[in-house]
């Protein structure tokens, strides 16, 4: 049993980033933040049909817990299609990986915990000496990306205190979404929904399902049985792959191929998570 969570993980990782991946190639008819919002939409309506959220009854912190969480999936989406559409994938998800990662480290005192995170920011400085130049709109996204994933972490245990199941992500999902739709209008020059250039083709609306899928509810779903079956450490760890995965997404998907500079960065992002992981559970 134990053995069949340990490969849920990584599962879920490939299907995060082969979504973003497949989401890439349809910047060129749609623009990210519209895709964004349109992948919001579809998950947050397969969502609520699974979950059935309760909605009556609920505290006035219940609904700020779950607007909060909604806000913080906004902008963490928002920002990271933004950048992957100026920068690679593989690089954009390094850079945001940092925020998961202090969130680990916030609160300790130990001087072990900060050297994985001067680890992780050295390799993240190692982009910067890469022969290819980065756009740095697009590298500022990833780090505001990163930002929101940060607090995306914070809130959504909050906000599973409160919301049980998948309740949370469906309702939080939903208000993403209205939170993205003045984003995406604005992108469109704040024309109206229907008008929006992309969802007008019915093929936008397939690869966005499909996409909406791969990103929220297929991966969710899997880390929701994994974390029953193994231990959080070993959650952590494996979710380590994330930086490598959005590398090999890109070059499989995308055709992104990453030089060896780019790859040390990745590595040392991927250590520094495991290290910090090990470490915290050794505590």
């Amino acid at each position: 049993m134990r053995g069949s969570g340990v490969w849920l993980v990584p599962c879920s990782v490939a299907s995060i980033q082969i979504g973003a991946a497949i989401a890439k190639l349809l910047f060129g008819r749609v623009e990210p933040s519209t895709l964004v919002w349109l992948r919001l939409a579809l998950a947050a309506c397969v969502l609520l049909v699974v979950a059935m959220p309760r909605l009556r009854g609920r505290s006035p912190r219940d609904w700020a817990a779950v607007t909060a969480y909604g806000a913080a999936l906004a902008v963490m989406n928002i920002s990271l299609y933004q950048a992957i559409a100026r920068i690679p994938l593989g690089t954009a998800v390094t850079i945001e990986f940092l925020g998961p990662l202090t969130v680990a480290t916030l609160g300790s005192r130990r001087l072990r915990d900060w050297c994985w995170i001067l680890l992780a920011g050295a390799g993240v400085a190692l982009l910067g000496a890469a022969p290819s130049d980065l756009d740095p709109v697009g590298v500022g996204f990833a780090f505001l990306a990163a930002t929101a994933w940060g607090a995306y972490i914070v809130l959504s245990t909050h906000t599973g205190r409160r919301w049980t199941g998948i309740s949370g992500l469906a309702v939080g999902s939903t208000i993403g979404t209205l939170i993205a739709t003045p984003v995406m209008l604005g992108a469109a020059g704040w024309v109206a929904p229907t008008d929006v250039r992309g969802l007008d083709d019915p093929w936008v609306w397939l690869i966005g399902l499909f996409v909406a899928l791969l990103s929220t509810v297929v991966p969710y779903s899997l880390e929701m049985i994994a974390l029953r079956r193994i231990p959080p450490a070993v959650f952590g760890i494996l979710m380590s792959l994330e930086p490598a995965a959005a590398a090999i997404a890109g070059m499989l998907v995308v055709g992104e191929f990453i030089g060896p500079v780019e790859w040390a960065a990745v590595v040392c992002v991927m250590v520094a998570s495991i290290g910090s992981v090990r470490t915290s559970h050794r505590s």
